[in-house]
């Protein structure tokens, strides 16, 4: 049989109108040409990083982009493959003592895939002289390829071309192929295909101490001359894994491929299949591989035994073209959605892309229907051990504007371990529900006792549980996902439970001081992590965290108005299942009056916001001693432990703590919350902001990425230039590795939807409230031609920013119904087709503004405080005349 090759050219399918850097140079040495970033030459010291970097996935599972010919030796190959929720827990004995800890764990490596001529050992990097080696990576399909020419030691050249990717379109499907040319030579060749069960969790060097075998094997298995399979079990969870591949070979042929049937050998143990392709190849004669994989867990939805659903759907694949030609046809789907045009920043552009890429290879429409949280490090690495934090308050603001049902997929991952939140808090003697600070496969806490000092080689208690925020994060997730979406529904059904819960554990959390008749919370952590406890006390936990303290009094605030928009039969049913009484409902009401906001001075004498009671008591650090004396001082924690001195005796910060109120709050709502809690002087106090942010920016070592993130947002009205060399850090800060080493262990989720944030959110000032969807921009000169899509209340809206205006408009198509938009203080209803154009002056909406533009006859009336007004904006309509609507601007 002879087969056509229809693989689709990537030029030609996903958008070439798009424009993008050529030849750019970007950080950590790789190429941006097109869409394409490429690194060239073999550096074993990079590798962990551009394997991390070039993962392959459709969120569902992924794989690193290690080379398929490349045995796993940590730390510079490592083949990993993680899917949602595949955990295990395993015990390991440290110093007498046991010591668990669950595991994302490294599922068998379907990459295999090597090179035998004449008999020889598998080709390799180290086996060969290399005369040309390029490692890409197509952002637009989350495609990895390589070209690998080389000469062997009997002086044979060869070209092999490889790419693979896992499949946007069908959540089960990889694909991998090879172009094989014999350069100078003719002989025989062995193509190895496998599949191995023999994997453990080893890429982490600082958990090396720790149980890293998490698979037992349960059978191999073949489907036919072609496939071959392999089932294996995690041996304490008892998560079934089953893949399957099926490997054909192509000889080119004119102008298409022939399939050829190879003569084939089986060798297979417990954990570990592979078939040997043997054939003969002539000189300048060109092969293609093809191996097809399927991939199936025991937690899948419709099935009955993953080794029979693996090898079953693997045998109606198509072949590689037909793969391909799905999976980009899905990646331009979410392109059409998500994609943001820079022009006048090429580089960054296709970063951001880059970015795009990732979270949704980790937080795709497949993820909605499984059991899946966001994993902070994704699933391209064993950092954090896959562990779920509260980096989803950074990812879901991406996906709430754009594709929410994966919003609301995620978020009942929180929903199903609502039952041990609530035991977790029972337990520690409190009410309502307290959710873990690392969260993995049924909601316990996962937060490890001892945490490994790489600096000191020494095991260190560990207090960071008591980082009780992540509840607070969950409520603030709901409340936006509501307000991005109006999902009354999901409200009523799961979200009110949740948020209820939370805010009871807050409720009883808390204390009434009797001296100043305020609620204070002790025993906590804020975002900060370098500080665990006050000096020299035994017990971990701080008093009256600002960030904390300021978030449950909004809370508190919010609680109510989740009760009263429910139905009433629902309600009723939620407080009387519940248990919420009058008493818990007016507590709520009093404690969003009179929470404690500890306050001191700065340098100057002006009132800042104290990061924690006792915060301003601490010893300033020496900054520029230890500038002086190490290269990066991002970890300060460890650098001071290692001198057998504390991060809780000084004025730092790892990462943005009470900065944290300035990003998840506009200034209005800070100002609502600080005035309700009586606190005027800070309420109106137009330079607090400013005041405590550049406080905390000169004691903050920017341990984690995601505070740049915090720091560029809060920035952006104040420090405009600052805002973006920060926002530039943060967008390279994955690519070029800026942490020095901790890429390579997995991506971070935060930090590259945090950049995607900053433009809507950030320079934008996009944010729903109340039913609206305002724009406060703060742009620079370089976001001239920006433009994105959003989705709002089910309505898609395309938002642009060029000579020197502002557009919103309204697209017909995705239309849901009419939705309110707020731009320079006024408030008005656009249906389809209507946009709204209003001009900028210095990157701000001018003082006043008019309507371009409308698509429909009827006038957009201005609504003010959630009530329709007389319009009074000139309104130009496009039919009936354009009749003329007199009005004033904002």
């Amino acid at each position: 049989m002879t087969t056509t090759d229809q693989t689709p050219s990537t030029t030609e399918t996903t958008g070439s109108a798009r424009t993008a850097p050529t030849g750019e140079v970007l950080p950590g040495g790789a190429v941006a040409d097109d869409f394409t970033i490429t690194w060239t030459g073999v550096e074993p010291d990079d590798e962990g990083l551009r394997e991390a970097l070039t993962s392959t996935g459709n969120g569902y599972f992924c794989t690193r982009g290690a080379a398929e010919w490349e045995d796993t030796e940590a730390p510079v190959h490592y083949a990993g493959t993680y899917a949602h929720g595949g955990f295990n827990r395993e015990t390991t004995i440290l110093g007498g003592r046991p010591v668990l800890n669950e595991d994302l764990v490294n599922l068998p490596n379907w990459l295999v895939l090597k090179l035998r001529i004449e008999g020889e050992e598998a080709i390799d990097l180290s086996n060969v002289e290399v005369l040309e080696y390029t490692h890409s990576y197509d952002v637009r399909t989350a495609t990895v390829g390589r070209v690998f020419r080389f000469r062997d030691r009997n002086g044979r050249e060869t070209t092999l071309r490889s790419r693979r990717f896992v499949s946007m379109a069908h959540s089960h499907q990889a694909a991998m192929e090879w172009t094989l040319t014999a350069e100078n030579w003719s002989g025989r060749i062995g193509i190895v295909s496998a599949i191995d069960g023999r994997v453990d969790n080893t890429m982490v060097a600082r958990y090396r101490d720790l149980e890293g075998r998490h698979l037992d094997p349960v059978t191999p298995r073949t489907f036919g001359p072609e496939v071959i399979a392999l089932k294996v079990r995690t041996r304490q969870s008892n998560l079934y894994v089953s893949e399957a591949a099926r490997t054909r070979i192509y000889r080119g042929r004119g102008r298409g491929w022939e399939k050829v049937e190879p003569a084939r050998t089986l060798h297979q143990m417990n954990d570990y299949i592979q078939q040997v392709l043997d054939l003969d190849i002539t000189e300048g004669e060109t092969v293609r591989v093809e191996k097809i994989v399927s991939f199936f867990t025991s937690h899948d939805n419709a099935i009955t035994e993953t080794l029979t659903a693996a090898g079953r759907h693997v045998e109606r694949y198509p072949d590689f073209a037909g793969c391909l030609a799905e999976h980009v046809d899905a990646w331009e789907e979410y392109w059409d959605v998500c994609d943001i045009e820079l022009p006048r920043e090429p580089t960054i552009q296709l970063l951001l892309r880059f970015h795009m890429a990732h979270v949704l290879q980790v937080c795709s429409r497949h993820t909605a229907r499984h059991d899946a949280g966001v994993p902070a490090r994704g699933l391209n690495g064993e950092a954090y051990r896959g562990h779920v934090f509260w980096d989803e308050l950074y990812v879901y603001p991406f996906l709430n504007y754009r594709l929410p049902e994966i919003t609301r997929g995620l978020l009942m991952y929180r929903y199903r371990r609502l039952a041990e939140a609530r035991e977790a808090a029972r337990a520690e003697g409190y009410a309502g529900a307290m959710f873990p600070w690392q969260s993995g496969s049924d909601g316990t806490e996962e937060t490890q006792v001892v945490h490994l000092n790489p600096l000191s080689g020494t095991w260190d208690p560990d207090h960071s549980h008591n980082q009780r925020h992540v509840n607070a994060a969950i409520f603030y997730n709901v409340w936006q996902y509501y307000q991005a979406t109006d999902d009354l529904e999901f409200l009523r059904d799961y979200g009110a439970e949740l948020m209820l819960e939370i805010a009871r554990f807050w409720g009883s959390i808390a204390h009434k001081n009797p001296n100043t008749g305020r609620y204070e919370i002790h025993g906590v952590m804020g975002p900060d992590e370098f500080h665990e406890r006050y000096p020299g006390a035994e017990a971990g936990g701080l008093r009256n965290n600002a960030y904390t303290n300021v978030m449950v009094a909004w809370i508190c605030a919010t609680a109510p108005k989740v009760l009263a928009l429910l139905p009433k039969s629902r309600r009723r049913a939620l407080r009387s299942r519940l248990g919420i009484t009058d008493d818990e409902i007016a507590r709520w009401s009093e404690m969003c009056t009179s929470m404690t906001v500890p306050t001191h001075r700065d340098d100057d004498g002006h009132p800042v916001i104290t990061q924690f009671e006792g915060y301003a008591d601490l010893a300033e650090l020496d900054w520029d001693g230890y500038r002086a004396k190490h290269k990066n001082i991002q970890r300060m924690d460890r650098i001071l432990k290692a001198e057998g001195d504390d991060p809780d005796h000084y004025k730092l910060a790892k990462q943005a703590d009470a900065v944290m109120l300035f990003f998840l709050f506009g200034d209005d709502e800070l100002r609502e919350i600080f005035s309700r809690l009586g606190y005027d002087a800070i309420a109106d106090d137009d330079d607090l902001a400013r005041r405590t942010i550049a406080y905390y920016d000169r004691r903050t070592s920017h341990g984690s990425t995601l505070s740049l993130v915090a720091h560029a947002a809060v920035l952006a009205g104040i420090d405009p230039e600052s805002s973006w060399e920060r926002f530039l850090v943060a967008v390279e800060s994955d690519i070029g590795d800026v942490q020095g080493g901790t890429t390579k262990e997995g991506i971070h989720m935060g930090v590259m939807s945090g950049t995607l944030d900053l433009l809507q959110r950030a320079y934008l000032g996009a944010g729903a409230r109340d039913g609206v969807l305002s724009f406060d921009p703060r742009l620079t000169p370089r976001l001239d031609g920006l433009a994105l899509s959003l989705v709002f209340q089910g309505t898609t809206l395309r938002v642009s920013v060029g000579a020197g205006e502002l557009t919103v408009a309204v697209q017909s198509e995705g239309f849901s119904h009419p939705v309110r938009i707020g731009l320079g203080g006024e408030v008005r209803e656009l249906g389809a087709g209507q946009e709204w154009t209003v001009p900028l002056d210095g990157g701000r909406i001018a003082p006043r503004t008019a309507i371009a533009s409308g698509a429909t006859s009827t006038p957009t009336p201005a609504v003010t405080d959630g009530t329709p007004q007389a319009s009074s904006t000139t309104v130009t309509g496009t039919s009936d005349g354009g009749h003329d609507h007199g009005g004033n601007g904002a």
